[in-house]
């Protein structure tokens, strides 16, 4: 019986290594495609919204060359840690991978997601980390939004495409903005 409790707790924690990102401790692409997956089904099954956000934070390469890697990760964890604290309950916010994060935002219409966003947006511009040299960073972030549609026989992948094109059209409005 105790062997049991210990081989359940084991496997227990070999997935959430597996759906977790290391770096961040966000949940990681994995644990974002099952969440989207479930959460889509459930949305087309109940003909409810369910909004994503595609972020991406701007010119990010610029602070690994600038001020090396290991200042590059202090920034995307607190960058995580700051995103995380907004998040609901219900949502999932994930480390999609690089500088680029998801959040999955179910019962949320575009307008929502897009409010969702620009808090977001506006949270990222407000942080400053501290490094060598009492020298402040400061980050911005662009987002795309995309919304599923349960009349529409949407496939992940489009509402994942439908995101990062959103995200890619913010960066080519100059970046620091949402687009959706």
């Amino acid at each position: 019986m105790a062997g049991d409790h210990i081989e359940a707790l084991y496997f227990e924690e070999i997935y959430k290594v597996m759906v977790t990102d290391g770096l961040t401790q966000c949940p990681n692409k994995r644990a974002l495609d099952d969440f989207l997956e479930r959460e889509m089904a459930r949305a087309r099954r109940h003909k409810r919204p369910l909004s994503v956000v595609m972020m991406d934070l701007d010119h990010f390469k610029e602070v690994n060359d600038n001020y090396g890697h290991l200042v590059g990760d202090t920034v995307l964890r607190e960058v995580a840690h700051v995103i995380k604290q907004r998040v609901r309950r219900e949502e999932l916010f994930a480390r999609y991978g690089g500088e680029e994060f998801v959040a999955v935002l179910p019962e949320t219409p575009r307008e929502g997601a897009l409010e969702f966003a620009e808090a977001i947006r506006k949270i990222v511009e407000a942080i400053r980390i501290v490094v060598e040299n009492n020298q402040t960073i400061k980050v911005t972030m662009s987002l795309g939004v995309a919304t599923f549609d349960p009349e529409q026989h949407q496939a992940v992948s489009d509402l994942i495409k439908s995101a990062d094109r959103n995200l890619y059209i913010a960066k080519s409005k100059g970046r620091n903005c949402v687009y959706g």
